[in-house]
């Protein structure tokens, strides 16, 4: 009968401890669901707070986009109202050098024609100058065969006053 009690008592610590063990299990689980129940409740709220301050950065960014693209238009309504005036100012720049453009044309036909005025002058100058050596030469010239007549002529005198000379001392005796 001991072993009997003694199976009926372990039998019955054996009851106990599964009991027990079956009692923590259900306190771990529950503990476990507690906690698992919290930490989904924590994402949850934090995934709200991430979707609030997502909506808001969007709606600020909205915001900037808006302000961005009014900026964008108005620049660009500027510039496109301020293009007549550029377009002026360069057809303007453009007339304004063909104008330069042909009276460079102009002066350097002028030009042209100067350098060709100034060669005919020169050549003509060229002309009237040989004109004048060969003038001057044939002058040179005459004045030589003059000089030479006169130095002859003086020589004849010479000639002749000794000759008379001569004649007078001949008759003078």
């Amino acid at each position: 009968m001991i072993l009997s009690e003694l199976k009926a008592k372990g039998w019955m610590l054996a009851a106990v401890a599964a009991g027990t063990l079956l009692a923590i299990q259900t306190w771990r689980l529950h503990s476990e669901q507690a906690a698992h129940a919290q930490l989904i409740a924590s994402t949850a709220t934090a995934k709200a707070g991430r979707a609030e301050a997502y909506a808001k950065d969007s709606d600020a960014t909205a915001g900037k986009e808006q302000v961005n693209a009014a900026t964008i238009q108005g620049a660009s309504d500027a510039f496109t109202k301020t293009q007549p005036a550029r377009d002026d100012s360069l057809r303007t720049d453009l007339s304004r050098v063909d104008g330069l453009r042909r009276d460079a044309e102009r002066r350097a036909a002028s030009y042209r024609a100067q350098a060709e005025a100034g060669a005919a002058a020169c050549s003509r100058l060229a002309d009237r100058s040989a004109a004048l050596d060969r003038q001057l030469t044939e002058g040179l010239g005459v004045v030589a065969e003059l000089r030479g007549l006169v130095e002859k002529r003086d020589a004849e005198v010479v000639l002749l006053r000794s000759v008379i000379d001569a004649d007078r001392a001949l008759m003078a005796q």
